[in-house]
């Protein structure tokens, strides 16, 4: 790859990735990863100054400012990220050049926290505005209502000069996000993946209640403006503002020599672990006002700082089971269990050990010291065994030859790694085979919990899909029994049940949970056979025909309909009433019919599945990844690795206003 496409390829995943950090709260990549990006572009940017442009990431503040919380603000002093190192020898060079230029300058050396940066203005002691980083440049969300119920916000100072703004960041302590979590269990949402994500999305959501319920946390760590009161160094404005009231960051040093400031970022490092909070460097700044004011600012960091960041969080613990589990197609994998490890916020003590080959190649045993880590700095994995900690009986695990849940004889899928169960009886694969067919994807049958479908299994109720719509004629049993709840609950379930028949077939192929047939594949197969009989009856030679249909996925239709209990089966959810032919959908004719679309990045004012709709609805169909079969791809902002892939690949490339305009005419 030559280096301008090698740099507008880093920029448009930097990009991407930069949105889904600031923006939507919700990062695919480890602040590492994101980091070594980073300073690649810039390493060929530094060779390269003639490829260097006014919108690349090295020249910009990362985030945007959106109107979620509130109105925009304009910044009175720019909210600035830092220049980010990463080694003992990065941070002696920035010591030695603030040496050069300045009079025997002095160090604070103190906690970078993983949250949200915000700023707070006093004007004659009175809080008056609360405002987000935004684009850290120009614009900031309003978010003073939110603001003034977070704890450690003072409204009022005692001893204020005429006008004072200070920035902090704003972050969750681990005892608050846990308790946040158990929250969200106990109401059936969807669980934060770390602290950060979760103090976001909360300081910019609209419900004052909401923000004071989880117990936003703030340091202040810099004093951006101050009129009315002298202060001449870092350290003195950290007394003032601790003589408020206001919560200041812990444990900062002052140092004067490059060996007293890597110490400092050391101790740190090593208590990291033992602190209520996440922290994901150290941050070193010139002490006095006057230096940082002749040392200034390029357009996107301050000359007088830097932030060490630190190797991704890794931890050891103790292997004490591994957990054998059975899907819904007979699949076993196994889960280690292993002793509690706080990693970025949560407790974890599970990660997946994927199948046989993972536990040969990572040659892993019952009662070894494992390192764990976490992937996207949100799943759970296992990085490697410490083997000079194995015990003498050490054997490494195999999964047995019989299935954990019915005693059946186990075997490898050829051409696979997976080992699975062989008895079409298995209750876990029931269970799993049933949990899927009322999921959302499929059936959407609402009410129909893990809890119910486990109990109708195992007092025989449910023994195949086809039970489901014969629960009515249990109904009095099921109420006196209370397996679903009393007469209300029950009856409520039934009714939900009895309508899911008019669904259209393509979600009960999609039910069915044939290999290799999700929604998407369903819905085109269903476009083509119109009904589950004519399905039935195709070939492999007629199935591979549908557009994006791979031999594989035909064999497994063909070998789904020949066995005689899925026939069975089949011929029960019939004569049950159960919808078998795919539902007319209105087509419009467009210079999309008949092309295949990939949707990529944030949209002016589509959604994604909007986009897709529209899409289906003249004619085209949505695919989720870019290959030579793509005829188009339809692309917003931040749109990443898929949009190199179609420049890569000379495929055409669609904004939204192109989009509309061409279904239009």
């Amino acid at each position: 790859m030559e280096i301008a496409e090698k740099i507008a390829d880093l920029r448009r995943q930097i990009n991407y990735h930069s949105d889904k950090y600031y923006n939507q709260d919700a990062p695919e990549i480890t602040d590492y990863e994101f980091d070594m990006m980073m300073n690649e572009l810039k390493r060929l940017e530094r060779e390269h100054p003639e490829l260097v442009t006014k919108d690349s990431p090295t020249q910009k503040v990362g985030g945007s400012a959106k109107r979620t919380a509130g109105v925009l603000v304009r910044h009175n002093v720019p909210m600035l990220s830092l220049q980010d190192v990463f080694s003992k020898e990065e941070v002696y060079e920035f010591v030695r050049q603030m040496q050069e230029q300045l009079d025997h300058p002095e160090f604070v050396v103190e906690y970078k926290i993983d949250g949200l940066s915000m700023v707070l203005r006093y004007e004659n002691g009175e809080l008056a505005l609360a405002e987000t980083r935004g684009d850290g440049i120009n614009y900031g969300e309003d978010v003073t209502a939110n603001a003034k119920v977070i704890q450690d916000v003072k409204k009022k100072l005692k001893s204020a000069p005429e006008y004072l703004e200070i920035r902090g960041e704003v972050y969750m302590t681990n005892e608050a996000f846990d308790q946040v979590n158990e929250r969200q269990e106990l109401l059936g949402k969807k669980t934060f993946a770390n602290p950060r994500n979760c103090a976001a999305g909360t300081l910019r959501q609209l419900n004052t209640a909401v923000t004071k319920e989880r117990q936003l946390s703030l340091f202040i760590f810099n004093i951006q403006q101050v009129r009315g009161m002298e202060l001449a160094t870092h350290a003195q404005g950290y007394e003032y503002l601790k003589e408020q009231g206001i919560a200041v960051i812990d444990n900062y040093r002052v140092c004067t020599t490059a060996d007293e400031v890597w110490n400092a970022v050391s101790e740190i490092g090593e208590n990291r672990g033992n602190l209520p909070y996440d922290i994901d460097g150290a941050v070193i700044k010139i002490n006095r006002y006057a230096d940082r004011e002749r040392l200034g600012a390029t357009s996107k960091v301050p000359r007088w700082a830097i932030a060490y960041k630190y190797p991704p969080e890794e931890k050891e613990a103790e292997l004490l089971e591994i957990e054998l589990s059975v899907g819904r197609t007979g699949r076993i994998t196994p889960t280690a269990i292993f002793t509690p490890v706080r990693l970025c916020g949560t407790s974890v003590s599970r990660a997946t050990l994927h199948n046989q080959d993972f536990i040969d190649e990572l040659d892993v045993g019952i009662g070894d010291t494992i390192v764990v880590y976490k992937s996207g700095e949100i799943i759970p994995k296992i990085k490697r065994v410490v083997k000079e900690k194995r015990r003498s009986t050490w054997e490494r695990f195999q999964i047995p030859q019989v299935c954990p849940v019915c005693g059946a004889k186990t075997e490898r899928e050829k051409d696979t790694a997976d080992i699975k169960c062989t008895s079409p009886n298995c209750p876990a694969q029931l269970e799993r085979r049933i949990i899927n067919f009322v999921g959302r994807e499929a059936m959407d049958i609402k009410g129909f919990g893990t809890v119910y479908i486990e109990e109708l299994v195992r007092r025989g109720y449910i023994k195949d899909i086809a039970d489901i719509y014969h629960l009515w004629e249990h109904r009095e049993e099921l109420i006196e029994l209370g397996i679903i709840g009393k007469e209300k609950n029950t009856d409520k379930l039934l009714a939900v049940i009895e309508k899911s028949k008019e669904n259209d077939a393509g979600r009960l192929l999609t039910g069915f949970g044939i290999p290799n047939v999700g929604k998407a594949a369903a819905k085109a197969i269903m476009k083509e056979f119109q009904t589950i009989d004519k399905l039935a009856g195709a070939s492999v030679e007629e199935l591979t025909a549908v557009h994006d249909i791979g031999e594989v996925s035909a064999m497994c239709i063909r070998s789904y309909f020949e066995q005689p209990e899925n026939q069975t089966m089949i011929a029960r959810l019939k004569e049950a009433g159960v919808n078998m032919q795919a539902k007319a959908e209105e087509t419009l004719e467009s210079a999309l019919s008949g092309k295949t679309v990939v949707v990529t990045g944030t949209l002016p004012s589509l959604g994604r599945k909007e986009a897709a709709e529209l899409i289906e609805k003249y004619g085209g169909k949505v695919s989720g990844s870019v290959s030579k079969k793509t005829d188009y791809v339809l692309a917003g902002e931040a749109a990443g690795s898929k949009l190199a892939k179609a420049k890569e690949l000379e495929i055409p490339v669609l904004t939204e206003e192109e989009f509309l305009r061409m279904i239009q005419d």
